[in-house]
């Protein structure tokens, strides 16, 4: 399974990006998709998360102003970011579940970055 992330870049205090990420391969069936993010000298967190009924869980920092969601059909995962603020300046990472056959497995896809600027 090989994800592809786009829609990173720059941005002021207060706007908006929207992430997207796209899965393709072959005889894969998407579970969770996500993404995480990790700034300069820190781990790799969980940004938000959505399960493959539509469920979602966000990290408390980006709670009210990203939302994700996906299109099962097109096994497509986007996070819609908002009021963006400098600490939410971080590579961000696609990461999806899935299973190849009956064997599950976690790919990540590229990073993108978004730099918030103030």
């Amino acid at each position: 399974v090989q994800l592809q992330a786009s829609g990173g870049g720059l941005v002021q205090v207060g706007g908006s990006l929207t992430l997207s990420c796209a899965a393709s391969g072959s005889r894969f069936r998407i579970s969770d998709m996500g993404w995480y993010r990790q700034a300069p000298g820190n781990r790799r967190d969980l940004v938000a998360v959505i399960t493959a009924v539509g469920s979602s869980h966000y990290a408390d920092s980006v709670k009210g102003r990203f939302d994700i969601s996906r299109d099962g059909a097109k096994d497509t995962v986007t996070l819609q970011m908002n009021n963006l603020k400098p600490e939410d300046t971080a590579v961000y990472y696609c990461n999806a579940g899935a299973y190849i056959d009956s064997t599950y497995r976690n790919f990540w896809g590229q990073g993108t970055l978004v730099t918030v600027s103030s």
